[in-house]
């Protein structure tokens, strides 16, 4: 369960920080490496998946979801400031509990 966390976690960073420099490229008008660097870690990002320990994919992006959602709003939070209120944060919890209970309640 532990390398699954953290193949979630690693393709979480690489799908939000990839996706945040192409957005830096495109947005905040940053050189062209931003959209260079972004679009290889978003290549990492559809990689990192390939290697969870579950076989079926659409369990693993159904549950990596969840994640996402967790992810995303702290990413917010600790690069763009926006501190999530009690609805994000309770959001975040029930997607978490979904990522439970799709990859690891028993069957």
């Amino acid at each position: 369960m532990l390398l699954s966390i953290f193949y979630f976690l690693l393709a979480g960073i690489a799908e939000i920080g990839g996706g945040y420099l192409v957005w830096l490229y495109m947005r905040d008008d940053k050189s062209p490496l931003y959209l260079l660097a972004g679009a290889i870690i978003l290549i990492l990002y559809g990689i990192i998946p390939t290697f969870q320990p579950e076989a079926s994919f659409g369990k693993v992006y159904a549950a990596y979801g969840g994640v996402f959602i967790a992810l995303s709003i702290l990413w917010g939070w600790l690069v763009d400031g926006l501190h999530p209120d009690m609805y994000d944060i309770i959001g975040g919890l029930v997607c978490l509990v979904g990522v439970y209970i799709i990859m690891y309640a028993p069957r």
